[in-house]
């Protein structure tokens, strides 16, 4: 028990830390809408998370550039201004727009 538990210790002390870069796994570019600014897109996010997490989203401009603030503010992405914010906005925009719900779905709170 107590090899288990010295081997344990031992490897919660060497392990890398928790704000280690992240590294996608089986993830390209290619595998989303092809668009200007694709791949700056991709470059831009992924250093910090996987690119399927944007693509899930579904959001305006306006949305769109409020997380990238808070990526920045938040998370320490480096902040993008001027032609390439424009290029990542532009992309996620059209290539990432707000969802509609599914026709004939309603609310069950909501009364009509």
């Amino acid at each position: 028990m107590r090899r288990v538990t010295a081997a344990l210790l031992l490897a919660l002390v060497t392990a890398q830390p928790a704000a280690a870069q992240f590294t996608p796994r089986a993830e390209s570019a290619a595998d989303y809408p092809e668009g200007a600014g694709r791949e700056q897109t991709f470059a831009t996010c992924t250093p910090c998370h996987g690119f399927r997490i944007v693509a899930q989203q579904g959001q305006s401009r306006r949305q769109w550039d409020d997380t990238l603030e808070f990526m920045s503010q938040r998370h320490g992405m480096p902040r993008l201004d001027g032609n390439d914010r424009a290029i990542v906005l532009d992309y996620l925009e059209s290539a990432f727009p707000p969802r509609r719900a599914p026709a004939g779905w309603q609310n069950p709170f909501q009364k009509r």
